[in-house]
């Protein structure tokens, strides 16, 4: 999409990262019945300290759109990577804001970072169930099912390994 950039989170973006996170999270039904969780992504600050935040911001408007974390193996946001692999978290995009580019603009910046890093591939997880759309996005860039990554951090919560295997890494 036009006018759109995506570059690393400011203080002054967490906010509104937070803001949009959380709320792209419950208009995707991902909060019901969670404790906490809600708390864990408004906590941008935290992430950043220990992992890159990146937003997607109207080239116009300077509005941040959407934002990921995105994070290397060891590190303590990391659930899924092994040796050599990056991971992304949190993929969100403001609900109002769905549909023009950003989580796709997000997804391709954490696969170059990773690329430039040298990676071997990027895995994340995705939650059994989630919107059609975002399963969509995620094989039309290439990641595949890795089933043995797949795990469930609470009862009823499954989540759904993929990995994206990167040239050269």
């Amino acid at each position: 999409m036009t006018g759109l950039t995506v570059r690393r989170a400011d203080p002054a973006d967490h906010p509104a990262v937070a803001r949009l996170t959380v709320a792209a999270y419950e208009a995707d039904g991902q909060l019901k019945g969670e404790n906490g969780y809600a708390v864990v992504l408004a906590d941008v600050a935290t992430r950043a300290e220990t992992g890159e935040v990146l937003v997607a911001v109207d080239g116009e408007t300077g509005e941040v759109l959407g934002a990921v974390t995105f994070v290397l193996a060891g590190t303590p946001y990391a659930e899924l990577s092994g040796p050599g692999e990056a991971e992304f978290r949190m993929l969100a995009v403001d609900p109002a804001a769905q549909g023009r580019g950003a989580g796709a603009a997000l997804v391709r910046a954490c696969v170059a970072r990773a690329t430039e890093l040298g990676c071997s591939a990027v895995v994340i997880c995705v939650r059994s169930g989630m919107a059609v759309a975002a399963h969509r996005l995620y094989e039309r860039m290439g990641f595949a099912r890795v089933p043995e990554k797949d795990w469930s951090p609470l009862p009823g919560v499954e989540l759904l390994g993929l990995r994206l295997d990167l040239a050269g890494g």
